[in-house]
């Protein structure tokens, strides 16, 4: 039986899944820990994550042996400079690493806002790759010197399993100097960091198409993974195009991810241009686009607030559905590490309207509800752009998990949400990257995307909503 294998490389961990060519049936699966991160300084070493793949697709066992194909899905942004040897030249600084936030408001000021979104889709915050190879530049121009090539997260995995410097258009257009409307690197963007652009342009990976392979694992790659040198790997993407093509998204559908950030975002068929900066204007894997909005503050969040009242994330969950859901107060604004939408990198979290009356429960329900209605107002962001935003609301990441965000997000929406019986989507997105990559575009036909449960809401959550959007602007 002939599998392929999808890996999901994100902030915390990688997660490997193979799964059956033909049907999409999950056969098994692996996972292994990255190092852990504390904003705002925020970086990691690429070797580690090779690391981690090889210790989570060890995990897949004997049915190594029947993979066919495989591809990578990874957290975008990360910034992975290596010199001619192919050495690591520092730590990759990765997308929630908050010191070129500096660096991004240069960026912008020197072009403008308008510009840089019709230029590549969005404008630079501290999160681009752009911004972080600015602060490199800015903080220690020494380390450019020394690079040969620049990748992201995924392409680094990618060229560790086959020796080819390669990206794809998803992936791509989270680093502010590709445009996805044309499909092309642009040197006067790469300008405002570096004299020398036409020069680093040879320094940028090859960007290939979705379903064409890049080539075959070599044969140190096979050996450390326990897989066939036979195996074809796929460009794979960025984790939020992977997140879209594990859902099967069609135009109007949306996704709420939660995971250490969170995203909101939909499948369209024409760019977006936001000069705010709030809506990224994102190609997505397969030739359309994927505009999304990011914040910084998601899981963590309520895992720390967990921690607080002494119980773990079911825990907190408990208590959140235990409490009055029509009662607003206390309101949590989430920017524990600062945020990104809107864009206050030195921002703090606050709670407002605490009482000697108030409860653990409503505090539970409120470390839930902040990070939800960051990402509500993130898809009335995303609507005003013009994207159909109409077809289902998925609910996806590891927070998904949660009867409480589960429950809560339906009620703040105002309207039903699915959640999909896949609990890592990024991973099966990476899967059809795999299969249609070994077998083309019809691969998936088979495959049950996007099916899950249906959650209802319970309760009107406008006062909340309202509530938080009062108490973000205080906090402003």
């Amino acid at each position: 039986m002939p599998l392929v294998t999808g890996v999901d490389s994100s902030t915390q961990s990688v997660k490997v899944e193979a799964r059956d060519l033909e049907s999409g049936d999950l056969v098994a699966s692996g996972s292994a820990r990255h190092p852990a991160t504390q904003p705002p300084i925020s970086e990691q070493d690429p070797n580690s994550w090779w690391a981690a793949l090889v210790e989570a697709v060890g995990q897949l066992g004997e049915c190594r042996s029947d993979v066919v194909g495989l591809a990578v899905a990874g957290q975008q942004h990360g910034c992975v400079l290596l010199n001619d040897a192919g050495g690591v030249v520092a730590p990759a600084p990765l997308w929630n690493d908050t010191r070129a936030a500096d660096d991004a408001v240069g960026l912008v000021a020197a072009l403008g806002a308008e510009t840089w979104a019709r230029s590549c889709g969005s404008v630079p915050v501290a999160a681009f790759t752009i911004a972080k190879l600015a602060w490199f530049a800015r903080t220690d121009p020494s380390i450019l010197d020394r690079v040969a090539r620049v990748m992201l997260p995924h392409d680094y995995l990618t060229w560790r399993l086959t020796d080819r410097h390669v990206t794809d258009r998803g992936d791509a257009s989270g680093t502010g100097w590709f445009d996805p409307t044309s499909n092309q690197y642009r040197p006067d963007l790469l300008a405002q960091v570096t004299p020398n652009a036409e020069e680093w342009l040879e320094k940028l990976p090859e960007v290939a198409a979705h379903d064409a392979p890049v080539g075959t694992l070599t044969s140190a790659a096979a050996d450390e993974l326990g897989l066939p040198g036979t195996v074809v790997v796929g460009a794979g993407t960025g984790d939020n195009m992977a997140g879209a093509l594990g859902l099967g998204l069609s135009a109007g559908d949306v996704a709420l991810s939660l995971g250490t950030s969170g995203t909101v975002y939909a499948v369209s068929d024409t760019p977006a241009v936001d000069p705010s900066g709030a809506v990224a204007g994102f190609a997505d894997a397969v030739g359309g686009f994927l505009p999304l909005v990011c914040t910084l503050n998601a899981t963590k969040v309520t895992d720390t607030v967990a921690a607080w009242l002494g119980t773990d994330a079911a825990g907190l969950a408990e208590l959140a559905l235990a409490a009055d859901a029509n009662v607003a107060e206390p309101v949590l604004v989430p920017y524990f590490d600062g945020e990104r939408t809107p864009n206050r990198p030195d921002a703090a979290g606050t709670m407002v309207g605490l009482r000697t009356s108030t409860s653990r429960e409503q505090i539970a329900r409120a470390a839930h509800d902040g990070v939800l209605c960051g990402l509500l107002d993130g898809l009335d962001a995303l609507k005003a752009v013009g994207p159909s935003c109409d077809g289902t609301v998925n609910l996806i990441g590891g927070g998904a998990r949660s009867a409480a965000y589960r429950q809560r997000c339906a009620d703040l929406l105002g309207e039903p949400i699915n959640v999909p019986a896949s609990d890592e989507t990024v991973a099966l997105g990476a899967a059809v990257l795999a299969a249609r990559t070994v077998s083309g575009s019809s691969a998936v036909a088979g495959w049950q995307l996007g099916e899950g449960e249906t959650i209802e809401s319970m309760s009107d959550g406008a006062a909340v909503r309202a509530a938080y959007q009062e108490a973000r602007g205080e906090s402003a």
